[in-house]
């Protein structure tokens, strides 16, 4: 009897001499043993979790043997890409291809056997890495070449059956043969073969060539789903011996997202306290002071905590963090420091500007700044002189994080501080805190634990990293031993790569499904916070995000989220105001993993000095700065590219597209904080097969009838320069679900009215920066679904029109944003709000009365958020009254110079408040004792109010203070022009107070 022993981690399992190599692809064949592989195939496949010992009696006949199916992560994504296709296709409207039913159903049938099969696995691979499967590739590459038939076929078919002949190409313009060598993408040239030949065919000749070009198509995707089935085959024929033999949690039992991780620090309390000294030391000139250590040692953390740190935040006027990187920008980071120590959010100043109005500013002022992740002592040189230094009278400080030891002495010859490994206890501590929280390790596994972080080597990274692994496992001995056993495998070579194989542990043991998302975060720069709004529409876009069921593909991506950022793996960077996570962060580390993982995958291609040649590449990336190339000759070569993400620098000027990119789904080329890279509309809506488009439009752009012929654009956003007008096409974009124009506005047209020409734009989420909307009834019952509406007004329409009439029809709207000017705020005391609103925003007029609305805003049953800036209150007073503002977060009052007498009479007005921000409110005479009093606050801001404002949020803190001592859940933070400099003897360690 021979025991076969099947765990999630065996490479290969005891087999005969004549096991075919891996390096070929050879059919398995297996004849007279259907019974028993069935039996088997259950016995692997069934719902025991725990690892199996499966007895297999030994035949005279054979010594037989198993195959391991290796699934990478790109075969996975180009399948449930493909199944997204299809399904799109299945359900538009009005779809611009038919594909024959026996067709889709055979391609249905494979691709979700091949995804099913083997969603639930891992790839029974150790750290040290591998490359793909010859197995793999063939899934990919057949995936791939069903992609390019539909999707070609429907850019030709697009282009056919408009007006546009003259802009039909040739079909090897779309797919040409220069990459990848496959025999079925070989044969695709002849779907476009004389279509072009004849700029104004005749009826019969038109129909001539349709009917080709059908019966093409037909066969190239027949001879795919063949090559499809072959695959199929060989897997159903292949034993499966890897399984995730784990929980893997789903999103809703993950920590959740809307709260930010503690930067939990161990191990450096030492270190803490002498940094801490140093700070807030005697030595009266600035002091640098160079903090240095390898990747993932916990220089950031420690930082962190320092600037977060109650006396620090007394003891310094003004304290500003920015992030410098490899690939800086002096420029940048002046403008990040200005920004942090001011709020000044200058773009277009030079680096002397920006470097005088920080010098200036900073000047006179105890400042505190940290430049984190340096990695040359050029770009200190080049902004060192913009930190005053005024003869030794205010003792400022400057942090520098950086890996280079040589920097921290070239920056400081007399005191650095190096960080070193955690001790044993302390690893063991962070180890604990972050697998069980306050919880204990059981004692069982307790032995395998110390072994486990033994592993680790002290680094804190690597500890807090396989600790979000186990963290969301199953804590039983079998799992915790096969990560023991995985990390014994680990030889160290040096720091650095034996980081990345710990993490890439992580990396192997994240679900097929997340791993998509995960790897797609190297396509940002360096340390870039990631807007995660943005992110969950790209996730989206690019078609790898698996369905769930009951669920849009948007809250499918916040749950994914949520998993990776529960596993350690991506960092809340910012939280919004009513505690979602508003931006994202991945540790550079983590992104160095995942670009030498998507280099083995070819998931996608960072472009940097060196063009571009394979034109199969699916994905590809220009960074912010890419030199020594022309961009538009890369472009050229990208024939069968998907998605082209360009974050745009200084000289790009006007840019037109190549005609060769019609496959295109994905077109990210808009950076926030530049202005070149201009773009016209008529050039890019030719890339008819887009899903996301976000450009910086050209001022002289003109908005193109053509935008219909889109047919599956999910997002469109545009920043002008000037207001655009939209053609009457754009309501027919029935796919179209986020519509966002920023700096300028849109002005959008009635719709059609003829009863033919309606479209339910039901999938429309996000319409914003549309200027003058009639929001009436035919409108409204377009945009049935649409859950965030940012609009502008400053035109009166006609005598007795409200153009927000109907604003209480829109059931789904949680999210609107109104300006009004002009005379247009009468439209306010008219409006009824849809009881869905979580948060609103008024932005109006200084002489709009609102005392009148806010009884209806006060009783809004989900309002999380509300922000009113301007507005008059006619008596001077605001009371609330209970039983309004039930569920309220978040209240932002801004310039309502009028408002004299806040009236909360009971804590019980505002039972959920939990952040308030008052801002230039020169009258008020205080804020309400009974506000201090709400049980949930957390923080106020007070920014350039009157005095008795400040005088009142103090006392709010003191009797907090008097209550529950000096380590306060409330933060009060303030902000006070030079002529109010005396309130900043009111500062305290629960009470910032900062001069501007």
């Amino acid at each position: 009897m021979e025991i076969v022993v099947v765990t999630r981690l065996q490479r290969e399992v005891p087999c005969a001499s004549s096991l075919t190599s891996s390096s070929t692809a050879k059919k398995n064949v297996m004849v007279g043993f259907d019974d028993v592989f069935l039996e088997v195939l259950d016995k692997l496949t069934g719902d025991q979790l725990n690892c199996q010992v499966i007895p297999t009696a030994k035949s005279s006949h054979s010594q037989g043997w198993v195959k391991l199916i290796e699934l990478s992560m790109a075969a996975y994504a180009a399948l449930v890409s493909l199944m997204h296709i299809i399904d799109t296709l299945h359900k538009h409207p009005s779809p611009p291809i038919s594909i024959d039913k026996k067709q889709v159903e055979s391609l249905t049938q494979i691709v979700t056997f091949l995804q099913e099969s083997l969603d639930g696995y891992i790839s029974p691979v150790v750290a040290d890495g591998r490359e793909a499967d010859p197995l793999e590739r063939r899934i990919a590459d057949a995936v791939y070449a069903a992609e390019d038939v539909i999707e070609s076929h429907i850019v030709l078919n697009i282009h056919t059956s408009s007006t546009m002949h003259e802009d039909i190409i040739n079909k090897s313009q779309i797919v040409a043969q220069n990459g990848r060598r496959s025999t079925i993408r070989g044969k695709m040239n002849s779907l476009f073969r004389g279509v072009c030949k004849c700029t104004s065919p005749t009826t019969t000749a038109t129909a001539t060539a349709t009917a080709t070009i059908e019966d093409d198509f037909f066969h190239e995707l027949q001879q795919v789903i063949e090559e499809l089935s072959r695959i199929k085959k060989e897997a159903m024929e292949t034993v499966v011996v890897t399984r995730l033999q784990r929980e893997v949690p789903r999103a809703s039992s993950l920590i959740s997202s809307s709260t930010a991780k503690e930067n939990v620090m161990v191990g450096f309390d030492d270190v803490f306290l002498e940094v801490l000294d140093k700070l807030t030391g005697d030595q009266l000139n600035c002091q640098i002071i160079p903090i240095t250590g390898m990747g993932g040692i916990g220089k950031t953390t420690l930082v962190r905590n320092l600037f977060e740190n109650a006396l620090v935040k007394e003891h310094f006027d003004i304290r500003a963090w920015t992030t410098i990187s490899q690939t800086y920008s002096v420029r940048e980071t002046l403008r990040g420091v200005l920004f942090q120590a001011s709020g000044d959010s200058s773009s277009d100043l030079s680096e002397e500007e920006l470097g005088g109005k920080l010098y200036k500013f900073l000047y006179g002022r105890r400042y505190l700044v940290i430049l984190d992740d340096m990695w040359s002592i050029e770009v200190w040189d080049k902004i060192k002189a913009f930190f005053p230094n005024p003869y030794g009278e205010n003792r400022s400080r400057i942090i520098i994080t950086t890996r280079l030891t040589n920097l921290g002495s070239q920056l400081n010859e007399s005191y650095r501080v190096g960080m070193k490994f955690l001790d044993e206890a302390s690893s063991w501590e962070l180890f604990c805190k972050t697998v069980f929280g306050k919880e204990s390790c059981p004692r069982e596994l307790e032995n395998i634990g110390k072994n486990i972080v033994a592993n680790c080597k002290g680094l804190p990274l690597s500890i807090a990293t396989i600790g979000g692994l186990l963290a969301k496992s199953k804590h039983t001995r079998e799992n915790w031993e096969l990560i023991e056993q995985n990390l014994n495998s680990i030889v160290i070579n040096d720091n650095d790569e034996f980081c990345y194989k710990i993490l890439r542990m992580s990396y192997i043991y994240v679900p097929n499904y997340l791993k998509p998302c995960f790897l797609y975060m190297g396509v940002f720069e360096e340390d870039r916070r990631i807007r995660v709004s943005m992110l969950k529409k790209l996730w989206v876009a690019e078609g790898f995000l698996k369905p769930m069921s009951g669920k849009c593909m948007e809250t499918t991506a916040q749950e994914y989220l949520k998993e990776l950022v529960g596993r350690n793996l991506i960092l809340v960077d910012k939280l919004g105001s009513t505690g979602n996570v508003k931006y994202c962060k991945i540790h550079d580390l983590m992104r160095d993993m995942c670009l030498k993982e998507v280099e083995k995958e070819r998931f996608y291609r960072v472009v940097r000095d060196d063009p571009t040649t394979n034109n199969s590449e699916r994905r590809v990336v220009f960074p912010f700065k890419t030199p020594g190339l022309s961009i538009n000759e890369v472009l050229g070569s990208l024939s069968h590219a998907r998605s082209i993400l360009r974050d745009y620098g200084k000289g790009d000027g006007e840019v037109r597209l190549p005609r060769n990119l019609r496959l295109l789904r994905t077109f990210k080329a808009y950076y926030v904080d530049t202005f070149s890279g201009a773009y016209f509309l008529d050039n890019v809506f030719e890339l008819v097969n887009s899903r996301y488009l976000a450009v910086r439009v050209h001022e002289k752009s003109k908005f193109p009838a053509s935008i219909d012929l889109l047919w599956n654009l999910h997002t469109l956003i545009i920043h002008c320069l000037d207001d655009l007008i939209a053609p009457i096409e754009i309501w027919k974009l029935h796919q179209l679900q986020h519509l966002e124009f920023r700096r300028r506005k849109l002005m959008l047209p009635d719709p059609p009215s003829g009863n033919n020409d309606i479209v339910f734009m039901e999938n429309l989420q996000t319409l914003k920066g549309v200027l003058n909307l009639f929001l009436n009834e035919d409108v409204v019952r377009r945009i049935p679904n649409v859950r965030k509406l940012l609009l502008m007004y400053n035109v009166k329409q006609m005598k007795g029109e409200n153009c927000l009439s109907y604003l209480q029809c829109l059931s789904k709207l949680e999210n609107f944003c109104c300006f009004t000017r002009n005379g247009c705020d009468e439209y306010w005391q008219w409006i009824r709000f849809p009881h869905s609103i979580k948060k609103l925003c008024i932005v109006a007029s200084y002489d709009m009365e609102v005392e009148d609305i806010m009884p209806k805003i006060g009783s809004l049953p989900l309002l999380e958020k509300f922000v009113l800036k301007y507005g008059f209150f006619r008596t001077g007073k605001w009371e609330t009254v209970k039983g309004q503002f039930s569920s309220l977060k978040f209240l932002h009052l801004d310039l309502c110079n009028s408002l004299e007498d806040w009236i909360v009479s009971d804590r019980s007005h505002f039972p959920l408040l939990q952040k308030l921000r008052l801002c230039s409110l020169v009258q008020l005479e205080g804020i309400p004792a009974e506000v201090g009093e709400i049980a949930t606050l957390i923080s106020i801001d007070v920014e350039y109010c009157s005095e008795s404002v400040v005088v009142s949020a103090k006392k709010i803190v003191e009797e907090h203070e008097d209550l529950y001592g000096d380590q306060l859940d409330l933060c009060v933070r303030v902000k006070v022009w030079k002529k109010d400099e005396s309130l900043k003897s009111l500062a305290s360690a629960n009470f910032e107070v900062e001069v501007w």
